[in-house]
């Protein structure tokens, strides 16, 4: 059984680091410009995949393995990092938590925006809420950079300043 274009762009789209940020190029690359709503919605869709686990699996799952030296030195850097890049969250919570994800940069998507939820102990329901409405947001972004409405490097440089 083959792998459809489809299921492609929603794997990219769920997989940590390139998220929808990837995705949506990618689908884009195989089925055209002229396609990008379904673009769009199979890399929301794709995207949207990870959030609930990771928020409910998360703690649970790292208390278990941080049993182990590796996994304890892991998790330890891991979160740290997390918490370095996440000051928008810790001022501004949910809000932060929505903006933070919807910058379409790296290390800046709903896989590390659910680590920083649960870090700074953002209620389920509102973290849920907040990484799905800035991972749509992304999704625009994303969308118009590639639809050549919005310059990317002049977009980049203004979210650095």
């Amino acid at each position: 059984m083959a792998i459809t274009n489809e299921a492609y762009v929603i794997l990219v789209a769920a997989a940590p680091v390139v998220e929808l940020r990837a995705a949506i190029p990618f689908g884009i690359y195989l089925f055209g410009k002229e396609e990008i709503i379904k673009v769009f919605l199979l890399s929301i869709f794709g995207n949207f995949l990870p959030i609930i686990p990771i928020l409910l699996l998360l703690s649970p799952v790292s208390e278990k393995l941080r049993k182990f030296f590796i996994w304890r030195r892991f998790f330890d850097w891991f979160f740290e990092r997390t918490r370095k890049k996440a000051s928008l969250i810790q001022k501004y919570e949910a809000l932060g938590l929505a903006l933070f994800v919807a910058i379409p940069l790296p290390a800046t998507g709903i896989w590390t925006g659910a680590v920083a939820a649960i870090l700074f102990k953002i209620k389920f329901r509102f973290a849920v809420f907040a990484i799905t409405a800035g991972m749509i947001l992304a999704g625009i972004i994303v969308s118009l950079v590639c639809l050549g409405v919005i310059n990317a490097p002049i977009f980049i440089s203004n979210l650095m300043k």
